[in-house]
């Protein structure tokens, strides 16, 4: 009787897991197809010299990652990487948070400010590139208008070593405002209204609210809009491309795309191959250390 049980119970495990796998099936092969062999591939060609076609010609094992990281250009590339990310992230959260309390508020019209803050999501990336390029030139620029007539010199945005990684920081940070303030703004309605009631009874002041309740109850929130910004900034390439082109003086080639001009420029795909998987372990890395340090400050209800 004993083992009769125990036969149809792994029977029914058994024809769970099939049905499980079938519901699964459409994913897998899609995963399999546009995400799992892609990423074999690329660990396969960066041990590989490649010709102009991307077939691989010699085998060089570790080679590709030691010249990268022997190569002044490519150490460039990763300093300037990181203070892309610097730049863009606090920025990016902390105009969209305040964006997002004022927002939140009950007044009159509201709605229109909601609808202009979220604006920017529905711009294409190529779209905002074009309408920053103009705002940044040096000669017709409405940013050198400005500073002209506050009697200041202009400044080469996208010409100038010492100015291009802030202008393309500008433009992401006014990019990425839109889709980071209506996550926040979400956050923020989600809160329990029940807590401003009690802390109002106790005489409790705005900022104490927006510090003791508002930051811990939207710390979720946070989290999540810090871990999709710190991806998102590690792979920025379109406004880096229509921009600057990784110029000047490669003060904006950041990683993502040094990748693009190795690959499909050079027609080094073996080098390309090994940038990917150092910017893949890269995003890996902040992703886990965030998770193992950050969630800790995370207040869930």
């Amino acid at each position: 009787m004993q083992l009769a049980f125990e036969a149809e119970r792994r029977k029914t495990k058994t024809r769970n897991f099939i049905k499980g796998i079938l519901f699964l099936l459409p994913s897998i092969i899609l995963f399999s197809v546009f995400l799992f062999y892609p990423m074999m591939k690329t660990v396969y060609l960066s041990f590989f010299l490649t010709d102009a076609s991307g077939a691989t010609t010699v085998f060089v094992g570790l080679q590709n990652y030691i010249q990268l990281f022997t190569s002044s250009i490519f150490l460039k590339s990763f300093k300037s990487t990181f203070l892309f990310v610097l730049y863009i992230v606090p920025a990016t959260i902390i105009i969209s948070l305040f964006l997002a309390v004022l927002a939140n508020e009950k007044l009159k019209g509201v709605g229109i400010f909601r609808t202009i803050f979220s604006s920017t999501m529905g711009i294409s990336v190529a779209a905002a590139s074009v309408f920053w390029l103009y705002l940044f030139n040096p000669t017709m620029g409405l940013l050198n208008e400005i500073l002209g007539f506050l009697g200041m010199e202009g400044i080469g945005w996208l010409t100038d070593p010492a100015w291009a990684l802030v202008a393309v920081s500008i433009t992401t940070i006014w990019m990425n405002i839109g889709f980071t303030f209506l996550i926040l703004l979400g956050g923020l309605q989600s809160i329990d209204q029940s807590l401003y009631e009690s802390a109002n009874i106790d005489g409790a002041g705005y900022f104490y609210k927006l510090r003791r309740i508002t930051v811990p109850m939207l710390s979720p929130t946070l989290f999540f809009v810090l871990t999709v910004t710190i991806i998102n900034a590690f792979q920025t390439f379109g406004q880096i491309d229509i921009l600057t082109q990784g110029g000047p003086q490669n003060e904006t080639n950041l990683i993502v795309y040094s990748i693009y001009r190795e690959a499909f420029v050079n027609y080094q795909f073996g080098a390309a191959s090994a940038q990917a998987v150092i910017l893949f372990i890269l995003i890996l890395l902040m992703t886990a250390l965030q998770f193992k340090f950050g969630e800790k400050k995370v207040h869930y209800q």
